[in-house]
């Protein structure tokens, strides 16, 4: 059977934020309702290069298939592939890096829009990279921010973040001097660092403020301390079978007995209710986002539906 191949160009012509936190959301869904099936994330490595693979399932998706990447010194390289759910083909092969960062920014988009109060308006967001930019557009799109303030430890980075991002949501955003000065006293905060030590202190979280951490997914790197879920009335994680393996925010957190597995509960549960989310105005919340392979199947299978409608891509067999 013919195999469609959809290249960056097109997936950027048909995915948006709004279709990747629709699909996002029905992923965290069909999890919590036993209809997916999410696999951690492999990985293995030569002496240069690493390759990490994501595999997921969803028959009511319409399919299944896994994310693979390669990482090194070198700029990643990300593919999707998609499997027909009841013959088995292959029926896609997409590229990934836009996809996965709209899938990401999503993630932590459906976790605001469950936990976050529902007046929140203000962001502090740390870190300028290109995961930062979907965290901050899919913030705007659940809630009706005002403000966002940034740090990143490159100036002219931060400055032309700042920029950018003001124009593509519509909101104010400031550039700030220290990582404290962007989340001191904001509704809801954003770590999005590559960074191996805690950018972000729990003493800086303002009472009711919801925080999504984002950029570790190794046990070694973290950028939370430990103040931070010993404040925190609800931690949350989008796998905790992955968390065990790659969430590093956590270990620190754990080694003092702050923290421990029963207290932090799969995202997917607390969204459909099946645990309490938001108790107080004054709760501070923590959602844990690592990165699944259930959610690049659910956007990927929306892009694969709108590059047929738009006539994008390019079949082949194989």
């Amino acid at each position: 059977m013919p195999v469609l191949l959809l290249t960056e160009d097109d997936v950027r012509r048909v995915l948006t934020m709004d279709l990747a936190l629709t699909a996002v959301e029905a992923a965290f869904r069909k999890l919590a309702l036993d209809e997916a099936v999410n696999i951690p994330r492999q990985r293995c490595q030569t002496d240069t290069v690493m390759l990490h693979v994501l595999p997921a399932a969803a028959k009511t998706l319409g399919a299944l298939g896994f994310k693979a990447y390669t990482t090194g010194r070198f700029y990643p390289q990300f593919k999707i592939y998609l499997f027909d759910a009841k013959a088995g083909g292959l029926t896609a092969i997409l590229d990934a890096d836009h996809l996965g960062q709209v899938r990401t920014g999503a993630a932590s988009g459906v976790a605001t829009k469950k936990l976050a109060r529902a007046d929140a308006r203000t962001v502090g967001m740390i870190g300028t990279g290109r995961q930062a930019r979907t965290q901050l557009e899919a913030i705007c799109k659940v809630r009706s921010i005002h403000s966002a303030k940034v740090f990143g430890r490159d100036e002219a980075k931060r400055s032309a973040f700042a920029t950018e991002m003001s124009d593509v949501c519509g909101v104010a955003v400031e550039p700030v001097a220290t990582a404290r000065d962007a989340v001191a006293n904001r509704d809801i905060v954003i770590t999005a660092t590559s960074s191996r030590e805690p950018v972000l202190l729990g003493e800086w979280l303002a009472p009711g403020s919801h925080v999504n951490l984002m950029g570790s997914n190794y046990l070694a790197s973290a950028e939370a301390d430990v103040e931070v879920f010993r404040r925190a009335k609800l931690v949350t994680i989008d796998s905790k079978d992955q968390g065990r393996l790659e969430a590093g925010d956590f270990v620190a957190a754990m080694g003092e007995h702050v923290l421990s597995w029963p207290d932090v509960k799969e995202f997917a549960h607390v969204l459909v209710n099946r645990y309490p989310g938001r108790e107080s105005p004054d709760d501070i919340t923590v959602f844990k986002s690592l990165g699944l392979g259930i959610q690049d199947i659910a956007v990927g299978v929306k892009v694969v539906e709108q590059a047929r409608a738009h006539g994008l891509g390019r079949e082949v067999e194989i």
